[in-house]
């Protein structure tokens, strides 16, 4: 995973003191380059000791090194968009409308690649396995979390799964309390903090559900309540009303479960697209 999107991803799970230094810089990575630690200590109003235990904490050894990474990143990344300010930029005032698109769209292909190299593909196939031999699959996330719910609740619905993608957070809870037949409870959140979507993975699995979480963070709550963990890598710009490039992440990851499970029933499944897909003809006027 890039040393920015491990930034990003820190945001939520870091000390409050930590955080701050993790939001100043995946905001402008450029900073760190151009300032002395001292520096940046200045500009994030902390010390030069919070500074070193940030870079410790997302995994590099000191300052020198955290510069050393995101010099050649950004480096390399503005060679690939094709302008000076690279993946790193944030969409600025003076940004055309064209510019601000690319740097969008960069991210979004970033985050579908780094999220499927990165994958755990033994998560993935137990993940995969466990739907294929549920009799009731519960899906359920907040937000544009719920999008990803609902898409993939949608999926496996043409392919025979008995899948509900639940909208209300109450309904939620409750239907991960009932177990009417072997369940499997699928829980999305990019931070992984959202207390509705951990409360209902916890409660899916006391009862004795396989649960699965679909997560920027994994050190995060959500994923704690997984017995499978699926993650997502994804770089958010700041200048957003909602989720963007983690959603996108989370839709490849979706699909990328949807057709393991599509595969271990493979005949099953495609006599079910073409059927359904039949179904709905009149419906189109066709």
């Amino acid at each position: 995973m890039s040393i920015q999107t491990t930034i990003a991803a820190s945001v939520d799970t870091l000390p409050p003191s930590l955080a701050r230094i993790a939001r100043v810089v995946a905001d402008d990575p450029t900073q760190v380059i151009e300032s002395t630690i001292t520096e940046l200590a200045l500009t994030c109003s902390t010390s030069v000791a919070s500074i070193v235990r940030f870079c410790r904490a997302i995994g590099v050894s000191g300052y020198a090194a955290l510069r050393r990474a995101l010099a050649a990143e950004l480096g390399r990344e503005s060679v690939q968009l094709g302008t000076k300010s690279g993946f790193g930029a944030e969409i600025a005032a003076d940004d055309s409308l064209r510019t601000a698109a690319a740097k969008l769209a960069a991210l979004e292909r970033l985050a579908i690649e780094e999220t499927v190299e990165r994958l755990d593909y033994d998560a993935l196939a137990a993940a995969a396995s466990a739907i294929d031999s549920a009799g009731r699959i519960l899906l359920f996330g907040i937000g544009a979390s719920r999008l990803a719910a609902s898409d993939l609740g949608h999926k496996l619905l043409r392919i025979g799964h008995n899948a509900i993608a639940l909208d209300d957070a109450h309904e939620a809870s409750a239907a991960a309390a009932l177990q009417t037949a072997p369940t499997v409870a699928i829980g999305f959140s990019n931070s992984g903090t959202t207390p509705e979507s951990v409360r209902f993975l916890q409660s899916a699995r006391s009862t004795g559900a396989t649960t699965i979480g679909i997560s920027g963070s994994i050190s995060s709550p959500l994923i704690r309540a997984s017995d499978h963990a699926l993650i997502t890598h994804a770089r958010e710009s700041r200048f957003r009303a909602g989720a963007m490039v983690s959603r996108i992440a989370q839709l490849a990851l979706v699909d990328c479960l949807f057709i393991g499970a599509a595969q271990l029933r493979r005949d099953i499944a495609v006599d079910a697209l073409e059927r359904s897909a039949a179904a709905t003809l009149a419906l189109r006027g066709e």
